[in-house]
């Protein structure tokens, strides 16, 4: 069995019906809860945030709801879902700012708006197919950061006991963490996993949080 999701997120049907379906669930809140716990360690009176892969910004919503001291810039290469993301933080517009940029083919950095204190991302950077792609995004987000800058990573994994095959973007925690480090970033760490299944995995289990600081 191959652990793999296929998506064509460009189009703009199957980006509204992928929403639909993948509203935050409790357990992908409880992902949600620990970013949050994460950006408020920060203890900056403003803190600017970056979202790699906003697609239709359930974590963004949550974010700026939650936190009225941080600006907000939502990244993705999915023009309708940046539409999604608009109209769901329509609320918070003089904090949040999209971009459209490819995080594999573009030289995305040169696109961003501002540069972030804090950057995010959930369920996205597996989307990249291979580790290197993930690699090459690490790479990028520790250039752009400042001293001290903090990366929140939540995205699926392949558990480190799995016998399953896994499409490339799912790799294991330890590989997440040997990227991070390679790269420059300091204290990594994989701070929690979430609904964990090593024998019978769906496309939807296995997802975990990382954190790496400049």
């Amino acid at each position: 069995m191959k652990i793999q999701a296929l998506h064509e997120f460009h189009d703009a049907d199957f980006s509204k019906e992928w929403t639909e379906k993948f509203k935050p669930t409790p357990p992908r809140i409880k992902l949600f809860e620990t970013i949050l716990r994460q950006i408020e360690k920060v203890g900056c009176k403003t803190t600017s945030v970056l979202e790699l892969g906003i697609g239709p910004g359930f974590l963004a919503n949550y974010l700026l709801f939650r936190l009225p001291h941080i600006t907000y810039e939502g990244l993705d290469y999915s023009n309708s879902m940046l539409e999604i993301a608009k109209e769901r933080t329509e609320v918070y517009r003089k904090r949040i700012d999209f971009t459209q940029a490819d995080l594999i083919n573009e030289v995305w950095n040169k696109s961003i708006k501002r540069a972030p204190e804090v950057i995010v991302s959930t369920w996205a950077l597996h989307d990249l197919f291979e580790k290197k792609n993930i690699l090459k995004v690490y790479k990028t987000a520790y250039e752009i950061l400042p001293e001290g800058g903090l990366l929140l990573n939540g995205d699926f994994v392949k558990p480190e006991e799995s016998q399953h095959e896994y499409e490339g973007g799912r790799i294991k925690p330890s590989e997440h963490l040997d990227l991070l480090r390679r790269v420059g970033f300091q204290d990594c760490e994989c701070i929690e996993e979430f609904e964990k299944s090593v024998e019978n995995p769906t496309t939807s289990n296995n997802y975990a949080c990382f954190r790496a600081k400049k």
